[in-house]
């Protein structure tokens, strides 16, 4: 297995770290990048706080219109409700922003499962204009039924997602909503999400104008494959991605004998156990018609445990 990496780019714009910006010629224009703004964790001296007032103070914040929250102290102690709470206060000084990503930290600052979050929908109370969320660690994290106009597109990266959080995801009114991805995780890292919970959302019910559907980096990736065969909500999908998982020949076989999926522009089954016959029987019946398929990085279970050893890219 490997940890979640830093973020390329963000809401349509490059990452750039705040604090590296004066090494090598001017800043970039607020508005012209993603800004991620972190701190050392062993370094007692700068609290998130302060390299927060200092990047408003030294960034045009009106201009900002993407912010990634990176590592903010020692993130497995200390919940992500303290830079949600310090960006919201700054809210009538951010009037640009449109996208905001909490917890852009790697392995090696944080293990995902250790990454403590919080109630991350105060951003769309607080944020009226947001378009996109994005979250990383499912530890303690909260999302109570929201209701946002504008947002379309969300994001939850983790080890394991719990139920309610969910729940939560799929009772919110979010009619503008394109784009949500979702990394369910194992059980033993509170990923207890199971098939019937995503009823509402295979069902199409939810978020009317939704194209493209993550249900990624999940132990029953099998089980999810054999509900997405018959799912009313797959016939307006652009992009499906079920990658990340423990997919095998089973659930390529449902996918394969369930509705067409030739509508599709991308199927996204990255980091999977398919035998090279299921992988060639994929790609003959969707290239032709025009669908990229994404098979790379075949895996092999650990030992000779068969499907039992089979694991998700992310967890621990």
């Amino acid at each position: 297995m490997y940890g979640a990496q830093h973020l390329h780019e963000f809401g349509g714009l490059p990452a750039v770290d705040f604090q590296h910006t004066t090494d090598e010629g001017p800043r970039p224009a607020a508005d012209a990048v993603a800004w991620r703004v972190s701190v050392d964790p062993y370094d007692d001296d700068l609290p998130w706080e302060e390299e927060f007032a200092r990047f408003l103070d030294e960034v045009d914040p009106t201009g900002v219109r993407a912010l990634i929250i990176g590592q903010w102290g020692e993130a497995y102690e200390e919940k992500s409700s303290v830079p949600i709470n310090l960006v919201i206060a700054a809210a009538d000084r951010l009037t640009s922003l449109e996208a905001v990503f909490v917890g852009d930290l790697e392995a090696e600052q944080a293990e995902i499962t250790w990454i403590e979050q919080s109630d991350v929908t105060a951003l769309l109370a607080a944020f009226p204009a947001l378009t996109e969320l994005g979250v990383r660690g499912g530890s303690d994290l909260v999302f109570p039924p929201a209701k946002h106009e504008g947002l379309r597109s969300l994001t939850i990266q983790a080890g394991g997602l719990p139920v309610e959080v969910v729940r939560g995801v799929l009772d919110s009114e979010l009619p503008a909503l394109e784009r949500l991805d979702l990394w369910l995780g194992v059980s033993a890292y509170e990923g207890n999400t199971n098939v019937a919970d995503l009823a509402p959302l295979l069902a199409g019910t939810r978020f009317p104008r939704l194209n493209h559907l993550g249900l990624r980096n999940s132990e029953i990736q099998n089980e999810i494959a054999a509900a997405i065969a018959s799912a009313p909500v797959v016939a307006r999908l652009r992009v499906l991605d079920l990658s990340n998982g423990t997919l095998g020949d089973e659930g390529a076989a449902a996918l394969l004998e369930g509705q067409p999926l030739t509508h599709l522009e991308v199927l996204d089954l990255h980091h999977h156990f398919l035998s090279e016959a299921m992988a060639e029987r994929v790609r003959s019946a969707l290239e032709p018609h025009g669908v990229r398929v994404d098979l790379s990085e075949k895996c092999e279970p650990w030992g000779d445990r068969g499907a039992e050893g089979r694991y998700t890219a992310v967890s621990e």
